[in-house]
């Protein structure tokens, strides 16, 4: 059966997706620029067709404690914001991860710190990646660089969030949330009833008998059973870094330069590629598709050949940390970017690649 096709935004590809990946309800509340979302959902009124849920919360607290709840059930349930949103959301993000709920969340970044701007940024990467909830966890995240892997990422995080319990993140940002591309949209999923959910995972609170209940909860009040607890967890994401890395690479066979970048900067990166190989410098690029896990191991087999790195980031440098980790002093590593919602053009990173290298 041919895929449907669509002229859509980013936006708008997330919540299509949402709805043909059979998620079972979406909890969200405005906030630019991903108000698309939930717009296009109630639109779209999958109430009447699949009977999702789709509900504008009070707030982002209510939004992410709603997808806990749902996620508990075993449901696949979404939540959608921008990075203000993200932040408050962040004590609901540590609890899923705590309680091993799967879910999809996705943040469609703008310039920060605080309220600061409704245009594209790149500079929640530290929270994505690194925690920006507390305690040890890990989000498994994905960066698209285009509306067709908005829409791709959704079904695929969904997958990912079963297979492992545990929360998955798109990682976009208003360039990519906000453009207008053709897409291919996936079939049409069924929602899970609650008697297959009984059956396939039977962790969920979907009712069961008296002796069979199911208990969901991050609190533990003896310390060596959350130091168990941590320690599965810990194990879980050895089996994630080892299994669920993705990346695309441009022109890295015979690169000596490469650049680094990811989500909509990778696009503009992808221009400064083909320039600098206009002009006979052996320039490529690696895009990490997932932030976390990140393709470390295949950044150091490409430090064995290359003569510098370039991080190019829409920030004022996050992910060049763990370039520099993976490359571990086999080769220079600058960081070039622009911040608080400006762009990069392709003149300003090959001027900073040339100021960098010597070309």
């Amino acid at each position: 059966m041919e895929k449907e096709v669509k002229l859509l935004k980013g936006n708008e590809a997330l919540a299509h997706a949402a709805i043909r990946a059979g998620a079972d309800g979406y909890f969200g509340y405005p906030i630019t620029p991903q108000s698309e979302v939930l717009e296009c959902l109630t639109e779209e009124a999958p109430w009447e067709t699949t009977g999702m849920v789709v509900l504008q919360a009070e707030s982002e607290v209510s939004s992410i404690n709603m997808v806990y709840g749902g996620a508990a059930c075993g449901k696949k349930v979404m939540t959608t914001t921008s990075s203000p949103g993200f932040s408050l959301m962040m004590e609901g993000v540590s609890y899923l991860a705590g309680a091993e709920l799967p879910c999809v969340l996705a943040n469609v970044m703008r310039g920060g710190p605080g309220l600061g701007t409704i245009q594209p940024s790149q500079a929640d990467y530290f929270q994505a990646v690194k925690g920006g909830g507390h305690g040890d966890y890990r989000l498994i995240t994905l960066a698209p660089n285009s509306v067709q892997e908005m829409a791709d990422f959704v079904g695929m995080g969904f997958d990912l969030a079963f297979k492992y319990r545990n929360p998955v993140l798109i990682l976009s940002d208003g360039v990519i949330g906000q453009m207008m591309e053709k897409v291919h949209l996936p079939e049409q999923k069924p929602r899970m009833t609650d008697e297959e959910i009984r059956e396939k995972y039977p962790w969920a609170t979907v009712g069961h008998k008296p002796e069979e209940r199911s208990i969901i909860t991050s609190l533990e009040l003896s310390s060596p059973v959350m130091e168990q607890n941590n320690l599965r967890f810990q194990e879980k994401y050895d089996t994630i870094e080892k299994n669920e890395v993705l990346f695309e690479e441009s022109q890295t066979e015979d690169a000596e330069y490469i650049i680094v970048a990811f989500g909509s900067g990778s696009r503009i990166c992808q221009k400064v590629v083909e320039l600098c190989r206009e002009q006979g410098l052996k320039v490529g690029m690696i895009r990490p598709i997932t932030l976390w896990p990140f393709p470390s191991k295949r950044i150091a087999e490409l430090a064995n050949q290359a003569k510098g790195f370039i991080s190019v980031e829409l920030n004022a440098g996050q992910m060049v940390e763990d370039v520099r980790l993976a490359v571990n002093g086999k080769a220079p590593v600058y960081h070039y970017g622009r911040m608080g919602g400006m762009l990069f053009s392709p003149d300003e990173v090959m001027a900073a690649m040339k100021d960098f290298f010597k070309f």
